[in-house]
């Protein structure tokens, strides 16, 4: 299956390098490109992208601003990935950008085996943010946020073994490191997280992380759950 990718910068130059890069796998096509916010949200629109691939700080109308525009966009049914583009590791925007909806981060000096990663994994659900940043990027983003309520009842639905799973998710662990962690298969431990995306009803690995700290069923710098 292709997958259809629209380019979101402000920089032409930029833009084009992306989509060359991009347009260079045989599973991936660049749909289309935009320069800023609110040409994104009409190109959404029209092109329905498998994943958008969003600068964070442009112009008018920015990425966190289009971001939550296109996921909750009345006007469409239509809900692609949105993969996050920054130029520091630890960047405000990017805590903003993950409450709006997007699930990836990526920084602007990846490599192009990164970026290339980057969008099949978040095209799949399985991505939670840049590799190299991902660990001090939670700790930094829950060090400040409000806590959410939480209905108990999605909380209750979690076996105890998908609580143990669910709490090493929210502290950054792959799936291979979470089978390593707790003696099981990797296909066991995708399973697990199935679930727990499904029963909880959230979109991917990385909003998992946001509910897992807002509810206050992780604790910063802990990987267990709350009591």
């Amino acid at each position: 299956m292709t997958i259809r990718v629209l380019v979101v910068d402000d920089q032409q130059m930029f833009r084009v390098g992306l989509a060359a890069i991009l347009n260079a796998q045989p599973d991936i096509e660049v749909a289309g490109e935009a320069e800023d916010g609110a040409g994104a949200l009409a190109r959404t629109r029209s092109l329905r992208p498998d994943v958008v691939l969003m600068d964070v700080r442009m112009p008018g109308i920015n990425g966190i601003e289009a971001t939550a525009a296109i996921l909750g966009d009345e006007l469409s049914a239509h809900r692609p990935r949105i993969l996050m583009l920054t130029t520091f590791d630890i960047d405000d925007y990017v805590f903003a950008a993950l409450r709006a909806g997007a699930s990836g981060f990526l920084l602007k000096d990846a490599t192009p085996d990164e970026l290339i990663a980057a969008v099949r994994t978040v095209h799949a659900g399985d991505a939670l943010l840049a590799p190299s940043v991902t660990r001090t990027l939670i700790q930094e983003f829950v060090g400040a946020p409000a806590r959410r309520a939480t209905p108990s009842h999605l909380l209750a639905a979690l076996t105890d073994r998908e609580r143990e799973v669910f709490a090493l998710i929210a502290a950054g662990l792959s799936n291979a490191e979470i089978a390593g962690r707790l003696f099981v298969s990797e296909q066991t431990t995708k399973s697990h997280v199935s679930r727990i995306l499904s029963k909880l009803g959230l979109r991917d690995r990385v909003h998992a992380v946001v509910f897992a700290y807002d509810s206050g069923l992780v604790r910063p710098g802990d990987s267990s759950p709350a009591p």
